[in-house]
């Protein structure tokens, strides 16, 4: 089997323009797309989820653009996440797209949120100014996305240190070593999801 049989999905936890995280989600693309990988971005802010609200949910049914996550999720094998780090945790925009789309139920041929979610192949990245990298978010992020939504999340992941003098003008890694740490959490993500497809034929 080969490594273009592997679906990803790159989804980054920021909105900003010229957002880090972003930039890292970009970089964690290219290196899936160089691997063989099929790879499909989202922008989160493209969905237009209100705050979730069950009361919503109850009154006007589920938005759109969180069945459009599910299906996207449906329709890939793995996820290459890069989210900023606030306070600590993950960015509630991210928060409230996974969870819109957490509660979505099967309907018209595609599957519920929490069925698209489970068995997922998920790497972890963060990029921060700051010293950390933004390594305390992705503590609570692969808690989040293992122990709550039944992804697997590998253990290798990656938090890009003073982000801002990270990238060049071309919004590529300037530094190998923090290239190569991008790489070590691509490769894990695409040969474990690799090794499970390979399993279930």
């Amino acid at each position: 089997m080969m490594l273009s049989d592997v679906r990803v999905l790159v989804i980054s936890g920021s909105s900003r323009e010229g957002s880090f995280n972003r930039q890292l989600a970009a970089v964690a693309a290219g290196l899936a797309t160089q691997a063989g990988a099929a790879v499909t971005t989202v922008d989160l802010r493209s969905l237009e989820l209100p705050i979730y609200d069950e009361d919503l949910l109850s009154s006007k049914g589920a938005p759109e653009g969180a069945r459009r996550l599910v299906r996207l999720f449906a329709e890939h094998d793995a996820l290459l996440l890069a989210t900023p780090e606030y306070n600590g945790f993950p960015t509630p925009l991210l928060i409230n797209a996974l969870d819109w789309a957490s509660v979505m139920p099967a309907a018209d041929g595609q599957p519920s949120g929490s069925a698209a979610f489970a068995g997922t192949v998920a790497g972890l990245l963060s990029a921060s100014p700051g010293a950390f990298g933004g390594l305390r978010s992705l503590l609570a992020t692969r808690q989040f996305l293992q122990m709550n939504l039944g992804m697997l999340v590998v253990p290798e992941q990656f938090g890009l240190v003073r982000a801002d003098q990270a990238f060049d003008a071309a919004a590529a890694l300037v530094d190998a070593t923090a290239l190569a740490g991008v790489a070590r959490v691509v490769d894990a993500v695409l040969r474990t999801a690799r090794s499970l497809k390979a399993v279930a034929l």
